[in-house]
């Protein structure tokens, strides 16, 4: 290999990988390898903020499977990133956030923009490192894929000193070599396993998006029905379990440790699945099980097992290899297992019924069900929704329920305006879907600017602003709050209002280069979903939920 400038080199390695797309927002001390992005088969995706250069490589990695490149401009613009990197750590997203600064000549000035963006990077990434010799700058971005996509995945940082990417290099780009863990429990641990599940009477599965990272839906379903149990999604942001099964109770909110516990109420045997319990804001301190619970947790990340309640057979292994030796085990026993129909706690069966009846209630009437009724009723196939606009889920889920893995994905790790990038990345790993991003009107203004990157690149995508003019979320909780602390209820805070002024969508989007159109009354429904179905290119609807 003949020597070559780390900046030109950085690209052989990318395309090396297969990797095709890079996010970001430019800055001056990237300008050596970016003028080169044009002339190289890799498509740079301008964005106008980092945040939506980082949720766009989120939902291109979630979508694809495959490890996502964006590019950060210094301090800054890991610092505007940051909220992402969180959300992308919790998720066990592959991305690999490369950070432009000035160069290691630099160190000791304590110049511009200068800061140490390894450390700055650490809490909200799987690794962190710095290149600092010419020689080893693609060994490093190897390194980086590999992390990134080794189970439990993850987002990782590589600092580029500019200098360094000057320098020459004698490296050759060579395709990462990614560790395969088909790692499965031993026999003797699968029977124990199966034997502490069949013990208890009333039997509760609690899973998150460990599954679905494993590709393990199947053996999950097969487990579950073989147990009788119910299933409650957790840390639940993807298609992990068939949301329309008899035996799926619905997903744990996650603000308080309140409703946890009352949902595991007097389960005596529970299997945990692909999530850490419980991820919460305000989680319960003590276990909220009872004191003779027997519990399985599997997960391929051994930190997330037992990381706050001990477990009596922890099991760290790859969620499908050990769920189809499970249902095997299972299987075997079925005079034993077969009886098991079991039936919810009369907690949980509470809890189920009201988040059921809520659902359907929900779906029923109001601009938003019936917004939702029609995208079902003229949906095509290969219809894939990215839901931003949790206090509308329920009703869009009521009608277009979860059901297969890969077409529906939901906001994680509690950053606000994943929806609009979201959908973008999503369309762009996968072209030929219909996708479609539900967002908040107060998340989607944390990177409305997207939408000037979709009408950039003609990105087909579609969105839906549900539009009730608050922070809803807001609403709810500070309803918890009161409630929990006897407060008697008044009016909500001023700062959860956004009606003054009256956000325009439609009329915004439509300056940023997208087209659309504003719905505030049930007979424009119809009409309204038709065109977006139809327009070719992206489109908006704000959608007036109030």
């Amino acid at each position: 290999m003949s020597a070559r400038p780390g900046n030109s080199a950085l690209f052989e390695q990318l395309a090396a990988d297969g990797i095709t797309h890079m996010f970001g927002n430019p800055g001056t001390v990237e300008q050596g390898f970016l003028d080169l992005a044009d002339g190289s088969p890799l498509t740079y995706v301008l964005a106008l903020h980092e945040s939506v250069a980082l949720a766009m490589a989120d939902g291109y990695a979630r979508a694809s499977q495959r490890p996502a490149v964006v590019q950060l401009h210094s301090g800054v613009g890991l610092g505007n990133g940051i909220g992402m990197l969180y959300q992308a750590l919790r998720g066990g997203s592959p991305l690999v956030a490369l950070v432009g600064e000035a160069g290691l000549a630099y160190d000791a000035m304590d110049a511009q923009m200068a800061c140490d963006l390894v450390t700055m990077a650490r809490p909200v990434t799987k690794y962190a490192t710095r290149v600092v010799d010419p020689a080893s700058l693609l060994r490093v971005l190897r390194r980086a894929v590999k992390i990134a996509m080794t189970p439990p995945r993850g987002p990782v940082a590589v600092v580029l000193p500019a200098d360094v990417m000057e320098q020459h290099t004698l490296e050759t780009a060579l395709p990462t070599t990614v560790p395969a863990l088909p790692t499965r429990p031993g026999s003797e641990q699968i029977r124990q396993a199966a034997k502490l599940l069949t013990e208890g009477e009333r039997r509760l599965i609690l899973i998150g998006d460990g599954v679905a990272a494993s590709g393990a839906q199947a053996e999950l379903r097969a487990v579950a029905e073989l147990l009788g149990a119910r299933v409650w999604g957790v840390n639940s942001s993807e298609v992990n379990f068939d949301t329309t099964h008899p035996l799926f109770a619905g997903n744990l909110p996650h603000m308080s440790g309140t409703d946890s516990a009352r949902a595991v109420a007097g389960a005596d045997s529970v299997l945990i699945v692909g999530t850490y319990l419980f991820p919460e804001v305000f989680p319960h301190r003590t276990s909220p099980f009872q004191q003779d619970v027997r519990s399985v947790h599997i997960d391929a990340d051994p930190y997330e097992i037992a990381k706050n309640f001990p477990v009596d057979l922890p099991l760290a292994a790859d969620p499908r290899l050990t769920l189809k030796a499970l249902a095997d085990e299972l299987t075997r026993h079925t005079p034993d297992t077969a009886a098991a129909t079991t039936r919810p706690t009369p907690a949980a069966a509470a809890a189920a019924g009201a988040g059921a009846g809520s659902r359907a209630g929900a779906g029923a009437g109001g601009m938003m069900g019936r917004f939702a009724a029609e995208l079902a009723a003229q949906a095509p196939g290969g219809l894939t929704v990215f839901d931003e606009a949790l206090t509308a889920s329920p009703a869009l889920t009521a009608q277009l329920p979860p059901r297969l893995p890969g077409t529906y994905f939901q906001t994680r790790g509690g950053s606000l305006g994943v929806g609009i990038p979201g959908a973008l990345g999503i369309k762009l790993a996968r072209p030929k879907d219909h996708v479609v991003g539900f967002s908040g009107d107060g998340g989607s203004m944390y990177t409305i600017q997207a939408l000037w990157t979709a009408a950039r690149y003609g990105i087909d995508a579609k969105f839906v602003i549900c539009n009730n003019r608050r922070y809803k979320l807001l609403d709810l909780n500070i309803e918890e709050y009161w409630r929990a602390r006897s407060i008697p209820r008044h009016a909500y805070p001023d700062a959860f209002d956004l009606s003054r002024p009256d956000i325009r969508f439609a009329e915004l989007a439509g300056s940023l280069g997208v087209e659309g159109t504003r719905v505030e009354h049930p007979g424009q429904i119809e009409a309204a979903v038709t065109r977006m179905l139809t327009h070719d290119g992206p489109y908006l609807i704000d959608l007036i939920t109030t």
